[in-house]
């Protein structure tokens, strides 16, 4: 068996950029597993402002009308 490796040097701010994206990707993807198997976890009083919010948002995504930030938008990135 014969393998070979080639190894890269990267600097922090580099491999922050590699691992950001998969990260967050990761997070969510566990966070909508686990609210889906419990769905008692997670609850908003309809009288919130978060859950007002959030239902404006469904409602403009439903429209078509939503525009979400990216990241470097949001943190001057």
């Amino acid at each position: 068996m014969n393998q070979t490796y080639q190894l890269q040097t990267l600097d922090l701010h580099t491999l922050s950029e590699l691992l950001e994206p998969l990260i967050r990707r990761v997070v969510r993807e566990e966070l909508q597993h686990f609210a889906e198997e419990h769905p008692d976890t997670f609850y908003l009083a309809p009288d919130s402002p978060l859950y007002t919010d959030l239902l404006d948002i469904a409602s403009r995504r439903e429209q078509g009308s939503l525009r979400l930030h990216d990241h470097a938008e949001v943190w001057g990135e």
